[in-house]
């Protein structure tokens, strides 16, 4: 009887349909850890580029050698180094077109920085939504197996005279697999989404006070310079 229910027999004696929604449940789940390990990693190495960058920068370095760094190791850099870079750019790009206006060349800097955040934002939360979708949607789609077995296992009894529950209990036991199934690849998928979620909006919040610190460092240059009259 322990070999007769045990999760290799059951699986191979589902009905076809159930078998594929097994098959394809296994394909989210390996496809969801996958996705997991490369966000884990992913999101690993930006904190460690971010809290580099965020030494050297205050170190004390000159900003016209951190930005000489940022454009020498660009495929290299991190998200604060790369939003370091996009305001410095065009800061530049308006002191050298004689714009002296405080205000004009905050406001580039700053959309130049927040067009950056929000293209590094966009990388970093990519893969977040297939891990949401395989964690709403896989129970579903194991309980449409499991449904579907229980069908089929029902339809099988129909023609015989006395059923009892040691004739139902396999064909049940079967079909429940498929929601063990998806209940496997959906809690991780669950767990590891909010886990990414909460470090994805601590990444943003230490991003945009960078902005604002960086601006205000922009800021009083500009003051600065103005005073001595450059």
């Amino acid at each position: 009887m322990n070999q007769d229910l045990s999760i290799l027999h059951m699986v191979l004696n589902a009905s076809l349909i159930v078998q594929l929604v097994m098959l394809l449940l296994v394909l989210i789940s390996v496809s969801s850890w996958a996705a997991i390990f490369r966000k884990l990693f992913a999101l690993n190495r930006v904190k460690s580029l971010n809290d580099q960058f965020e030494r050297e920068f205050w170190s004390g370095t000159s900003l016209n050698d951190l930005f000489s760094a940022a454009a020498k190791n660009a495929r290299h850099s991190g998200p604060m180094e790369r939003i370091f870079a996009s305001g410095m750019r065009e800061y530049q790009k308006l002191r050298e077109k004689r714009i002296a206006d405080t205000s004009t060349l905050m406001d580039g800097a700053r959309r130049a920085m927040r067009a950056s955040f929000q293209r590094e934002m966009d990388v970093i939360e990519s893969n977040l939504s297939f891990l949401a979708s395989v964690g709403s949607v896989s129970p579903y789609v194991g309980l449409f197996g499991t449904v579907w077995g229980i069908m089929h296992s029902f339809t099988g009894l129909a023609s015989l005279q006395q059923v009892t529950l040691a004739t139902v209990a396999p064909g049940i036991a079967e079909a429940l697999v498929s929601t063990a199934i998806g209940l496997f690849a959906a809690i991780p998928a669950v767990v590891a989404y909010n886990r990414f979620a909460r470090d994805i909006d601590r990444i943003a919040i230490k991003l945009e006070t960078f902005i604002e610190e960086f601006s205000n460092i922009l800021q009083r240059n500009v003051g600065a310079q103005s005073a001595s009259g450059q």
